[in-house]
């Protein structure tokens, strides 16, 4: 059987029997392929030649291309679960990468917002929101892009869950939201005033013009197929809770490329994604006296050791803060 026939087997298992994620299903076809092109240039194409020996030598290679070790921890992990799959469907007598071990990469902690650092970019955005013709429902885009960023710092969300809201998932009275996270579990995150009055805003204004331009856009087809006259009334509704620019579901690199922008205008160096400010949610919890453990529940770790980063983060900026205003530091 060839490698890339043994591969693209796994990932339609990954896909339709682990409920991975479409992040990680991508990350493990990314590794696999990169794995079975370094198989091929060495003349062991198949997976009988799919051994130890032919694992450590791609992870060896990867290292000296000056990969970091945060990377090469994932491909370690992307061949055990491949490896893990094998025996099981008894394709080879054992797990080829049984004896990897992962290497350890330095933690480095994430990068987080100050108070007054992320209440001035969500000041801002909601400035921009405000403006424009009240009666037109002002900027569209801006009033989604200020419900988008108080609903990411108010409920601290990856950038995947948020862009799979939909209405439905939207509880406006209790103000909750409904998300499914890694592993396909669905938990309740709550969120507060202000991100309920911004939501409010992008409802009633601005996602019905967002919306709007969507059924304007298919408007020839439907005239040319007879529906227009038909069901003059009907427009193209999307379940997603956010709406991009043209009246489609808002994507996940719409979402990167608005929360980058901000944080470009920032001072701090590190991550500008919708991570940080997932990473800054969490700490400035924690830094309130929120329960470690109500804070796992909120961020949706399946592990208490991934939660205590923050705690981490706490710990170094309270060490920050002491050496630069006590006198004997």
């Amino acid at each position: 059987m060839h490698l890339e026939a043994a591969t693209a087997a796994f990932i339609t298992a990954v896909r339709a029997e682990y409920g991975y994620s479409e992040h990680t299903v991508r990350a493990y076809r990314r590794d696999l392929q990169d794995f079975t092109e370094f198989a091929e240039r060495t003349g062991t194409p198949t997976l009988e030649h799919c051994d130890l020996e032919l694992m450590r030598a791609w992870l060896w290679d990867r290292q000296q291309r000056g990969l970091a070790a945060s990377t090469i921890a994932r491909n370690v992990a992307t061949l055990k679960s491949f490896g893990t799959w094998i025996e099981r469907g008894g394709l080879l007598p054992g797990n080829p990468a049984s004896r990897l071990r992962t290497p350890k990469a330095p933690r480095a902690l994430p990068r987080v917002l100050g108070d007054e650092q992320i209440s001035r970019i969500l000041d801002r955005v909601g400035r921009r929101a405000a403006g424009g013709d009240p009666e037109a429902g002002g900027d569209p885009e801006a009033g989604r892009d200020h419900a988008v960023l108080e609903l990411l710092y108010a409920t601290a969300l990856r950038v995947s869950e948020l862009c799979g809201i939909t209405l439905a998932n939207l509880d406006r009275r209790e103000r909750t939201v409904r998300v499914l996270g890694k592993g396909g579990k669905e938990r309740v995150v709550p969120f507060g005033g202000p991100a309920a009055r911004a939501l409010d805003t992008y409802l009633e204004r601005a996602r019905p013009v967002l919306s709007a331009r969507s059924a304007d856009r298919s408007r020839p087809e439907r005239a040319r197929s007879g529906a227009l006259a038909a069901e003059p009334d009907r427009a193209p509704k999307y379940p997603q809770l956010f709406l991009g620019n043209q009246g489609d579901p808002l994507t996940q690199s719409a979402v990167y490329r608005l929360v980058s922008r901000e944080l470009a205008q920032e001072p701090g160096s590190g991550p500008s994604g919708p991570h940080t400010l997932r990473h800054t949610a969490a700490t400035h919890l924690l830094n309130g006296g929120a329960d470690l453990r109500v804070v796992q529940e909120m961020l949706g770790h399946s592990s208490l050791a991934s939660t205590q980063v923050y705690t981490h983060v706490s710990t170094e900026r309270l060490a920050e803060r002491y050496r630069q205003a006590h006198p004997r530091a």
